[in-house]
């Protein structure tokens, strides 16, 4: 890969990081769609993994004091479930398929009867959806608006979101470098130079963020999250149908 392209890539890294540290969410959406257009779908999983673990784990480390520790550790539980699955179907997902269920997953968790809404506290839930997240993460590189759904459906204050997700994503995407980096039968390598641009990037970006974030308040954060869901969402189900028909329409010819 030529000097200029890791360039570019670290300028996207820094803003996708940017963005992610405002809202908590969408940065590594928009990463993985660019990652997976220029390179085989293990190396960009290993890229992508390695950008978000230094992104989220930095994000961690600055709102350490209001990572809510229950929940990280059953989302963990979960996230584990899903690995053993994975680990002994070595699945490789079809494209337009997982596209298609990264953006109606989050659209099903807000037509759920109000008694199961999505709650964080909640032991089984963290289980289940730490288990169906960390299978579309590795289906398709990221847990999607689905975790951003479930725990902006807590009591929780915007700074709780922001550092609780970004800890939980350390462990998904650690768990994704695994499974594409050594439990596959195609397993990936990484150039050092590029890993260490995307690591630099990831917390530059973060830390550009955390500025803003203070000055929002609890009910900005969450309309404009939820807004943020919902374009993504769409977008992903439109996409994802779109490459299904393109497709299928290629088949028939």
């Amino acid at each position: 890969m030529s000097a200029l392209v890791i360039a570019a890539l670290g300028v996207l890294m820094v803003a996708t990081a940017f963005l992610s540290g405002l809202f908590g969410m969408a940065g590594g959406l928009i990463l993985i769609g660019v990652l997976l257009t220029i390179l085989p779908l293990p190396s960009a999983m290993v890229l992508h993994a390695i950008t978000q673990m230094a992104s989220n784990g930095w994000r961690a480390l600055l709102w350490r004091a209001h990572i809510r520790w229950r929940p990280v550790g059953v989302y963990m539980i979960g996230c584990g479930v899903a690995l053993a699955f994975w680990s002994a179907t070595r699945y490789v997902p079809d494209k337009p398929i997982a596209l298609l269920l990264l953006g109606v997953t989050p659209f099903m968790a807000r037509l759920m009867p109000k008694g199961i809404k999505p709650n964080p506290d909640s032991i089984w839930q963290g289980t289940f959806y730490g288990s169906v997240c960390m299978g579309l993460m590795l289906m398709t590189g990221v847990s999607g608006p689905l975790m951003d759904t479930f725990f902006l459906g807590g009591n929780f204050g915007r700074r709780e979101v922001v550092a609780t997700k970004a800890t939980c994503q350390v462990a998904s995407h650690f768990t994704k470098l695994i499974y594409f980096g050594g439990i596959i039968d195609q397993a990936a390598t990484l150039d050092p130079v590029l890993a260490g641009v995307a690591v630099a990037a990831s917390m530059l970006g973060t830390t550009l963020a955390r500025r803003i974030l203070e000055a929002m308040s609890d009910a900005q954060f969450r309309t404009w999250a939820n807004r943020l869901i919902t374009t993504v969402a769409s977008y992903y189900i439109v996409y994802g149908g779109w490459l299904l028909v393109a497709r299928n329409s290629a088949m028939a010819h």
